[in-house]
């Protein structure tokens, strides 16, 4: 600590949570890298140690799980033997239910554990790992993070002029860019590349082939879910990795040509995903739908119609459609605990604002305001809501809500930025009780059992048969055999 002013501090949420058990205890969050310090560095390493902690933050945080990640580690590591790279890899399982993978320069590559429950066996988690291998090696990660980050940079200026580092994220919806797009020819040199590291670990090179298959049948789960052709507004693996039926084709059709009998271990990556929480973590709170909710905090607020929930260990992002866009975070108020003078005097203190109301929400006590602010891709009118937690346990937290809308739309915008901020509310100990995770657990398949028998263990999922079907790479129609291990989400 230092007597340094900031203009903010940010607390995300998993800290708060656990200062709120503990009594005291809120962080805060250091500011964005000067420009200087990130365009000099010529160093790959130096650059992916430099975002590790933005995609920590971006998506829940490293997963607690020792032995999953020690099994990722040994997949992960046995296939980057097979190349020539000399630097450290670094494998990390991220706490978030969202179904990505990716990697950044100097070796640091991610996979979500929302993404390893839709796997069938080992040689299809190695698979998707070498593809991220791959991007590495063929040095992708360093051509898109480095235009990334740079854009990233640009668009905290928006950040400066609100004195809020966070709203820079928000900005680039997600800091680091990381949905940002490969190019098709950077995704096909990937999957080559994956292929081949598959071959040389002795894994069978169809994997990567019915893996990409797998990852289409859940993007038009999740277009199902939401009621639509495709996934729109929300966040997943296509988002960053272009999605085509030709692209499944192409990698049965490199397999076919390499040595075939390669292994396909099931056992093992059963034994790793057993128990693994499917969906939110709790350290995170739940999204439950449009429904935010968060347990150990006490309190609940949702999002409009058509926007996507991203929930992270440092904030949550709703992105909408059109441009529309919401942070939620949280911070310790370092002088004021009335919201408007929070907002005025803290959180925004070096903003313009405009039309600065007191009101209350549910109950709580709360301030808004309007600004403007500017991103590389033009001027974004930009509402502000800061409520302060209850005189019991959150009376030292100030719940905040950052609200985004092209220049000149905030009209269009508002009614549903205003109804988000009003939905904001306390939960009853009763409805925190009733939050629990969802776990995947392995089961064994007996004589006699059939589909409809393990689809009724999963009332909670929508569409529960097509997802049965999906995470145990069963076709629409074809029964189990006995013997067989069989994936249930439970609880």
């Amino acid at each position: 600590m230092t007597n340094q002013r900031k203009p903010t501090v940010a607390a995300p949420l998993r800290r708060i949570a656990a200062a709120l058990l503990a009594v005291l205890l809120v962080t805060g969050s250091g500011a964005p890298p000067a420009r200087a310090q990130l365009l000099g560095s010529s160093s790959e390493e130096a650059l992916g140690a430099q975002e590790h902690p933005k995609v920590l933050a971006q998506f829940g945080g490293a997963y607690q799980d020792q032995r999953l990640q020690a099994y990722i580690d040994r997949i992960g590591n046995r296939m980057a033997a097979q190349t020539d790279r000399k630097g450290p890899w670094t494998f990390t399982v991220l706490d978030s239910d969202v179904v990505n993978a990716f990697a950044l320069p100097g070796g640091y590559v991610y996979v979500t554990r929302g993404l390893l429950a839709l796997a069938k066996d080992e040689a299809e988690v190695a698979g998707v790992l070498g593809h991220e291998i791959g991007h590495v090696i063929a040095h992708h990660t360093r051509e898109r993070q480095t235009g990334q980050t740079i854009a990233g940079l640009l668009a905290a200026g928006i950040g400066f002029v609100l004195g809020s580092p966070e709203l820079a994220q928000l900005a680039n919806v997600g800091g680091t860019a990381l949905l940002a797009k490969y190019s098709r020819g950077q995704e096909s040199e990937a999957d080559r590349l994956g292929i081949d590291f598959l071959v040389r670990a002795g894994y069978d090179p169809f994997a990567m082939a019915t893996f990409l298959e797998t990852m289409r049948r859940d993007s038009q789960y999740e277009g199902l879910r939401a009621g639509k052709g495709a996934s729109e507004g929300g966040f997943d693996f296509f988002a960053s990795h272009p999605q085509t039926e030709t692209r499944v084709e192409e990698a049965a059709a490199i397999a076919r040509k390499l040595p075939q009998g390669g292994a396909r271990p099931v056992d093992p990556y059963m034994t790793a995903i057993d128990g693994v929480i499917y969906g939110d973590s709790p350290e995170n709170g739940f999204v439950r739908g449009r429904t935010f909710a968060h347990p150990a905090l006490g309190i609940a607020f949702d999002v409009p119609q058509g926007f996507g929930l991203l929930n992270g260990a440092e904030q949550v992002i709703a992105k909408g459609q059109n441009g529309g866009a919401i942070l939620f975070d949280a911070a310790a108020p370092q002088r004021a605990s009335d919201p408007a003078r929070y907002l005025t005097g803290e959180w925004a203190q070096n903003a313009p604002l405009q039309g600065v109301q007191s009101f209350t929400v549910n109950g709580l006590p709360a301030a808004t305001a309007v600004t403007r602010g500017e991103t590389d891709s033009g001027n974004v009118d930009v509402r502000l809501v800061a409520i302060r937690g209850d005189n019991g346990a959150n009376g030292g937290v100030m719940y905040r809500f950052t609200m985004l809308a092209p220049s000149g739309a905030l009209g269009r915008f508002d009614p549903v930025f205003q109804q988000t901020a009003n939905s904001f509310r306390r939960l009853s100990r009763q409805e925190a009780a009733a939050l629990k995770p969802r776990r995947v657990r392995v089961l064994t398949a007996r004589p006699g059992d059939s589909v409809e028998g393990y689809v009724r263990q999963m009332p909670q999922e929508p569409y529960a048969e097509e997802l049965f079907r999906i995470i145990n790479d069963l076709p629409p129609g074809a029964p189990l055999r006995p013997g067989q291990p069989v994936k249930v989400i439970a609880g």
